[in-house]
């Protein structure tokens, strides 16, 4: 009979583990206000310095697009809506010349959220009410994809690198 008391403790010592676990996975990336997902103009980063060589943004959350991928960082630049046109607007990148574009490692567990689905071949956007992707895709797609074109995303950084990317619809 002895050897039962210990369940008790034990089972208290498990639970006490797990439910402290669970805060500490659950808060590992803040909860950044988003911007505008059609937002007009590009987003500042204050106190970021371009002239020092391209480098990581500040944590939180950019609307723009990854432009180039290599050895698992990536490089991104904002993006801003332009309404108008033969559809009702685009997303368009900083004009040529302009440096503002950082890199920032990606995430190993990198949380990427497609409109499209897994496969590219989803019959219909895979979106939520804000035309926003919803569809979770590994690191490995994501990297792929985003190798092969720009596609409008909000991009979380945190502490240097890139945690989480949401694709936007664009129809």
């Amino acid at each position: 009979m002895r050897h039962f008391s210990v369940l008790p403790a034990v089972a208290a010592a498990l639970c006490a583990v797990l439910v402290g676990a669970a805060p500490a996975q659950a808060a590992a990336i803040p909860g950044f206000p988003a911007p505008k997902i059609f937002g007009t103009t590009f987003q500042s980063d204050p106190g970021h310095d371009f002239s020092k060589g391209i480098s990581s943004r500040r944590d939180g959350i950019l609307r723009g697009w990854i432009t180039h991928v290599s050895a698992g960082e990536a490089e991104y630049e904002p993006i801003r809506w332009v309404k108008g046109g033969k559809t009702e607007g685009r997303f368009t990148g900083p004009p040529e010349g302009d440096v503002t574009a950082y890199r920032s490692p990606v995430a190993k567990n990198v949380v990427f959220l497609s409109v499209t689905g897994c496969s590219r071949g989803a019959a219909a956007p895979t979106v939520n009410g804000k035309g926003l992707g919803t569809e979770r895709c590994s690191r490995k797609e994501l990297l792929s994809r985003a190798a092969k074109s720009e596609r409008p995303s909000l991009i979380t950084v945190y502490r240097g690198k890139i945690v989480k990317v949401q694709e936007i619809y664009t129809p």
